[in-house]
């Protein structure tokens, strides 16, 4: 069960658009690999708009996602976006996952 995540926004510098998609791209690959994350969705909701949503069982797990790869999405930030990303950490009130 899931009973928290993360909701990641940002706006793609108007030349920066296909490298911010190849960086989510490359991004499921990396995080395939974290235990933690039940759910990893990378969105774009608009022309150059961007989300991220990932979700977890339980705060540690957060935590720990975070950890790893807050620092690498701040250092990237200036390069690629209009502003700092705004994160929000939310509670999941429900879920619908495969298998379950």
């Amino acid at each position: 069960m899931v009973t928290v995540g993360i909701l990641i926004r940002f706006d793609a510098k108007p030349d920066k658009v296909a490298e911010v998609e190849s960086m989510l791209r490359s991004a499921l690959l990396q995080v395939r690999g974290d235990v933690s994350t039940i759910a990893w969705h990378a969105m774009r909701v608009g022309p150059a708009s961007f989300a991220v949503f990932d979700a977890f069982e339980d705060e540690a797990g957060r935590q720990a996602h975070w950890d790893a790869y807050s620092k690498p999405l701040e250092q990237a930030a200036p390069a690629l976006f209009i502003a700092p990303p705004t994160v929000d950490f939310v509670d999941i009130l429900g879920a619908k996952l495969p298998g379950a």
